[in-house]
């Protein structure tokens, strides 16, 4: 039976490549769809199109990119159901997940069209006599996206789509193991009527695509999802390649907090969604679970019985709960952690196996902060337990880390959580919420290891995207 194939977009052409499988990771042998794979010509290729058709489409009507991006997002959510089971075949995740991104991915696209009719620029009072002064903005110009597997759909959109609204063009490059999920994005895209060159498409790898997007003259930005070394490197490059604007999204080593006071079940539910949904493939994912003294042994019995009693399955099977690692090579690495937890002193309270590239959520107990499986992301469904004794060490610990992502507390103490929304250290605070889960028209995004740059999301995403430029008018 035929697959779908997708190309690489280059100035409004479809391009072929190097034809490559992209495989189910719930059926490793199953194919659900071939790519063509780019190489340094063909990125080089993009970024000139996108340049060619920066000033166009930074001088084209707000009403007309304000159509266009809400034909955008319209698209995906009437495309919402095959999107999703596309996802969920490609990336593993479960089919309600992946419906609720591919929902997240259209009313982005549509909040972005809207974004553009609100007021821009700002007027001050000059000191000086009949002088008018006022802060416009441009466009960055030609902007390169970096994407991570994880949200195939969801973050290409949060950065495509206020790249596109604020007048820049664009060459995407997302992870190789999600190729499909961004090659119906660009048919969308195309589809919509976004002029030759204004939106651009490569898929391959970062040592030779991404390269040469970090290291051309023809870009004035760079944002990139993806991890803490990596992102490193992305902003040598940017530097020492025409000194380009960066934006880094990276890793998180998230806590969430137990305090004595703790709704048990409220806890409990937290842990599981933040811990183990999505796989624990996410960057907002709670790794670290600091449990304080009063509440500790309740909370490590009923987190276990809860996780132990997970299903684990075909991600389109309505049953399961958590689906496969997205990659052998990702699940080698979740195995090595547990077993590094062990030899750090960790004891296993359940999961720690897998059936292929399923694998059971594990959970550590035990554990303390200086352990690797308390300081490295592992980006999979392992969290570990750490006991503090009270309030004032669970916030040490929390704040404990090079990442600063997202941090949580569960408490009905008012005010323990007004202290924790204070103290702890990181970009996104939850209270009696997991530390997973965030919302589009809000800033996002963390401190130290986690983060350099602009805040994305909601209007926050301008701040990257666009230049100010002081204009003095004298009469």
């Amino acid at each position: 039976m035929s697959v779908p194939y997708h190309r690489n977009l280059v100035d409004g052409e479809w391009v072929d490549g190097e034809r490559r499988p992209n495989l189910n990771p719930a059926r490793p042998g199953e194919v659900v769809s071939e790519y063509a794979v780019a190489d340094r010509d063909t990125a080089r290729a993009a970024v000139d199109a996108a340049r060619r058709a920066g000033p166009g489409w930074a001088k084209l009507p707000v009403g007309d990119r304000m159509r266009m991006l809400d034909r955008i997002g319209a698209t995906i959510l009437d495309r919402a159901d095959d999107l999703a089971t596309l996802l969920a075949r490609e990336e593993g995740k479960l089919l309600a997940e992946a419906r609720g991104e591919v929902v997240r991915a259209g009313q982005t696209f549509r909040y972005y069209a809207h974004q553009l009719l609100q007021p821009t620029g700002e007027v001050y009072a000059s000191t000086r006599p009949n002088v008018h002064a006022e802060v416009r903005r441009r466009p960055l110009g030609v902007v390169g996206i970096i994407t991570p597997w994880n949200y195939p759909l969801a973050i290409p959109a949060w950065k495509v789509a206020p790249a596109l609204a604020y007048g820049n063009t664009v060459v995407l490059k997302p992870a190789e193991l999600v190729p499909a999920s961004a090659g119906e994005l660009a048919r969308i895209i195309a589809d919509a009527g976004v002029p030759p060159g204004v939106f651009n498409l490569v898929v391959g790898a970062g040592s030779v695509v991404g390269e040469e997007l970090l290291t051309s003259d023809g870009l004035q930005g760079i944002s990139f999802t993806g991890g803490t070394r990596t992102g490193a490197h992305v902003a040598q490059r940017c530097i020492a390649h025409g000194n380009k604007r960066f934006q880094l999204e990276m890793g998180g080593k998230n806590p969430l907090v137990i305090c004595d006071d703790a709704d048990l079940d409220v806890a409990v539910r937290c842990a599981l969604d933040g811990s183990f949904f999505s796989t624990g493939q996410r960057c907002t994912a709670s790794s670290r679970l600091i449990v304080t003294a009063g509440i500790h042994d309740r909370f490590v019995a009923a987190l276990a019985e809860a996780t132990q009693a997970l299903r684990v399955g075909d991600p389109l099977d309505p049953d399961s709960q958590l689906g496969p690692v997205v990659s052998a090579g990702q699940l080698d690495q979740n195995l090595d952690y547990v077993r590094i937890g062990r030899d750090e002193g960790a004891a296993v309270a359940a999961g720690g196996t897998h059936d292929g590239q399923f694998m059971r959520p594990t959970l550590l107990v035990g554990a303390h902060n200086d352990m690797r499986v308390a300081r490295e992301e592992i980006f999979g469904p392992v969290s570990c337990v750490i006991r503090a004794e009270n309030l004032d060490e669970a916030i040490e610990l929390a704040n404990d880390t090079d990442y600063g992502l997202s941090a949580g507390i569960v408490t009905t103490s008012l005010s323990a959580a007004e202290r924790f929304k204070r103290d702890a250290r990181a970009g996104i605070v939850t209270v009696n919420l997991p530390t997973a889960g965030t919302e589009l028209h809000l800033p996002f995004g963390g401190t130290g290891a986690s983060n350099h740059g602009p805040r994305e999301q909601g209007g926050y995403a301008r701040d990257f995207y666009s230049v100010p430029v002081t204009c003095y008018t004298g009469w």
